[in-house]
């Protein structure tokens, strides 16, 4: 198997290569690495790599190979990026701020713990939005993120450097978080899988929740197995955490392999306020209904109105840049005018139990279908810096109809999955769609999204950029 091959190998099968012997994690690390050398200077995936560390974890676990291969974890050898909003000890974690550009981790985020114990090798950290608190990566003091399939636009936000990892062949698997659409969006921009998981499937240790319990950790991978294997390493309870499921009986990675039989399907392609999606989301969501359709699954069009939940969303969701505590004349435009113009303590109380009786309401629809699915943007992927030059009032206006889909399962707590459907033929870059499930209802949604993955297999595409 040639380097570039090996590098778009999915995770899973890196491991078992692995474990048979037929490459080391050593060689894979070091075809990751150049690889990060090579092709990050133009995407600006990673804000820090970690090469000396991972050439060492990966030497260490070769070694232990040709000791004994019995009682490996999962994903021994196996390699990973973290988004540069998640602690690892002894590493840069800047937030995507200059003011942070120099603060080293004095600890690892329980999702690290997790993710060292099932046998990854961290590459580094990868680019976020200031704060990630944007759906497109471009922070003051760092090179802008870009697109691998084309380098004109943004591979997406917060977590855009993960998908672009990726899907530019930089990592096995990433890390990503998810507050409003930050994993479902990059995944959609790259042309990657992303899942936002249920509120409580995955603990934000050693902090308790993230903005009233909307923003969630989640796994961004080539397939769906590998998401769901990450999901089934990420999740679980750490002592103390505000929120919690049970853990998945067996397991998130088995749930690809189970047919659920008929399911009640529901689609939209308009959400009010906003209105309807642009045509060629539109017609993703019409393809991927039809694929559903053919397998025997129950479809329904329904309508969507969301007019209430915008403004106390919006006060959650900005109320996160205040409380990072950063003075805001040291932030980008926008985010400085969120922090100029964020809510006092009562009102986001206010703001708060208002979004929650809304996702109640959001909850209930789903006693008549099982899943819904949904443009994941209103609209395809926009250019590196097409609204830098706006007015930071007229720019979250455009961010917010853009991710319109997205932030109603962050206030609602339900599980999300964004899948690839196809390219824009206008510009190569993906398209996407998500799918939408009932609380805790991962397993339902990783089922059905392997059948749509069978249907229309993705895989085998590759930014030119990276072969």
């Amino acid at each position: 198997m040639n380097k570039i091959d090996l590098a778009f190998t999915p995770a899973l099968e890196q491991a078992q290569l692995i474990k048979n012997g037929e490459i080391s994690p050593l060689e894979l690390v070091e075809v990751y690495l150049e690889r990060i050398q090579n092709l990050n200077p133009q995407l600006g995936s990673y804000f820090t790599v970690t090469a000396e560390e991972a050439l060492a974890d990966a030497k260490g676990k070769t070694e232990q190979l040709a000791v004994s291969k019995e009682n490996l974890p999962p994903f021994f050898g196996v390699t990973i990026s973290i988004k540069d909003l998640t602690s690892v000890v002894g590493v840069r974690c800047t937030y995507g701020t200059p003011v942070l550009m120099n603060q080293i981790a004095s600890y690892d985020d329980g999702i690290v713990s997790k993710i060292k114990a099932a046998g990854f090798t961290i590459l580094g950290k990868t680019a976020t939005s200031e704060l990630g608190s944007l759906p497109y990566t471009e922070p003051l003091g760092f090179p802008p993120a870009r697109n691998p399939w084309n380098l004109e636009y943004t591979p997406g936000g917060s977590s855009g450097g993960a998908a672009a990892s990726v899907a530019a062949g930089l990592s096995s698997i990433a890390q990503g978080s998810d507050g409003g659409g930050s994993i479902r969006g990059p995944a959609f921009c790259c042309g990657v899988v992303g899942i936002k998981p249920s509120r409580g499937r995955i603990s934000f240790a050693p902090v308790g929740d993230r903005l009233s319990g909307i923003s969630v950790n989640g796994p961004i991978a080539h397939t769906v197995a590998d998401a769901a294997a990450l999901l089934d390493v990420m999740s679980g309870y750490i002592t103390g955490d505000p929120y919690w499921l049970q853990d998945p009986n067996p397991s998130f990675l088995v749930a690809t392999k189970q047919n659920l039989g008929s399911l009640n399907i529901a689609f939209s392609n308009t959400l009010l306020p906003v209105g309807e999606a642009d045509p060629i989301c539109q017609k993703s969501v019409l393809e991927t209904v039809k694929i559903l359709a053919e397998m025997g699954h129950k479809v329904n069009e329904i309508s969507l109105d969301l007019n209430d939940l915008i403004e106390p969303f919006r006060l959650v969701w900005q109320s996160g840049v205040v409380a990072a505590g950063i003075p805001s004349a040291a932030l980008d435009k926008v985010n400085q005018w969120l922090a100029e113009h964020s809510c006092n303590a009562g009102e986001y109380l206010q703001a708060v139990a208002q979004m929650q009786i809304i996702a109640r309401r959001i909850v209930a629809l789903f006693d008549n279908f099982d899943v819904l699915v949904l443009p994941v943007f209103m609209h395809p992927t926009i250019r590196v810096g097409e609204w830098a030059e706006l007015p930071p009032e007229a720019a979250l206006a455009k961010v917010i109809n853009w991710v319109a889909p997205c932030p109603p399962f962050n206030a609602s707590g339900q599980p999300s999955i964004a899948i690839p459907m196809g390219f824009n033929s206008a510009t190569g870059l993906p398209l996407g769609v998500q799918l939408v499930g009932r609380p805790a209802a991962e397993a339902t949604l990783i089922s059905l999204a392997t059948q749509i993955e069978a249907a229309k297999p993705w895989i085998q595409h590759r930014p030119t950029l990276a072969t």
